[in-house]
């Protein structure tokens, strides 16, 4: 397969995946909800580095062997699903703000919502996705092959990475536009609480359900 054909197959297949309901999409939105859209970008740009690290270990291989050994999928599964829940619990346990903040209200939300922490929260979500090592290893059989260069490679995983930015950053500038965060200003709690159930039942269901 040449580049071309590799990169309309990576294309079709990732969007495809990245636009599928999941951890990184609940994220994403509750922290655009909550936050803004910077916190929102921030946060697609943890996710978008997330995906560094599956990229590297299956241009070096690991993926296949991560994904037939038990006992390596259990741990990122117990501690993937671990951290889900932990999101979760932080989202249930948000507490109704009261009126319309001023800044100088407003300045103790931003720092404890630095960009350090919003792109640490989306690498995190990404990166421990328990689910990822079987994906990548069926993304890159299709279009991996013993003579790819090296060139091709990382231009492969280049563009996976901006297919995964563009998507969550188009899923940030919607639910940041005046007329959608408006609706979701008067009930941003119950917007967090809902979305850390979704996190805890999407934690839930990594730890107890089967890879294969």
């Amino acid at each position: 397969m040449d580049l071309i054909q590799g990169l309309i197959v990576i294309t079709t297949i990732h969007f495809l995946a990245a636009a599928a309901p999941g951890p990184d999409f609940v994220l994403v939105s509750q922290q655009t909800l909550s936050h803004g859209k910077k916190t929102g970008l921030f946060c697609s740009i943890g996710i978008t580095l997330g995906l560094s690290i599956h990229l590297i270990y299956s241009a070096l291989g690991l993926a296949a062997i991560i994904a037939n050994s038990s006992s390596a999928l259990w741990a990122i599964k117990i501690i993937g699903g671990s951290y889900l829940m932990y999101l979760g619990y932080k989202g249930l346990t948000s507490k109704k703000t009261s009126k319309i903040a001023s800044n100088e209200t407003a300045q103790p939300e931003a720092k404890k919502n630095s960009p350090l922490k919003s792109i640490g929260s989306g690498f995190l979500c990404n990166a421990l996705n328990p689910k990822a090592p079987i994906y990548f290893v069926s993304l890159f059989t299709l279009v991996l092959s013993p003579d790819l260069p090296l060139s091709h490679l990382l231009i492969y995983g280049t563009w996976i990475m901006a297919i995964q930015f563009i998507w969550f950053s188009s899923v940030v500038f919607l639910l940041s536009r005046p007329a959608v965060n408006r609706k979701f200003k008067a009930i941003g709690h119950w917007v967090d609480r809902v979305m850390g159930v979704a996190m805890i039942a999407l934690g839930i269901k990594v730890i107890t359900s089967k890879l294969n």
